[in-house]
């Protein structure tokens, strides 16, 4: 465990995507541009304890895993009780 002193600490995330399309035809879309993200520490702490700490939360940050790091997705659809296959690719 790091034992550091820090007097506050805030993060803005900034999602930088469009969604379009149309529902009733059915061409409804999603782009992603970005994600930002704003970290703003206080801290009399020694700046290179500070970087590893921060590093280390980074390193961690299951949202940055999901963001910067290409995952599988299995998609499943139950209707009814029963297993339901849309019947195209869009899963």
């Amino acid at each position: 465990m790091m034992k550091l002193t820090i007097d506050s600490a805030s993060v803005s995330v900034r999602f930088r995507k469009t969604l379009g399309g149309s529902v009733l035809r059915g061409t409804i879309f999603n782009e992603w541009e970005g994600v930002d993200t704003h970290l703003v520490v206080e801290s009399s702490d020694d700046p290179e304890r500070l970087a590893h700490l921060i590093r280390n939360a980074k390193a961690g940050c299951f949202a940055e895993g999901l963001i910067t790091t290409a995952v599988p997705l299995t998609s499943t659809i139950e209707l009814n009780g029963e297993p339901f296959e849309l019947g195209d690719n869009h899963g």
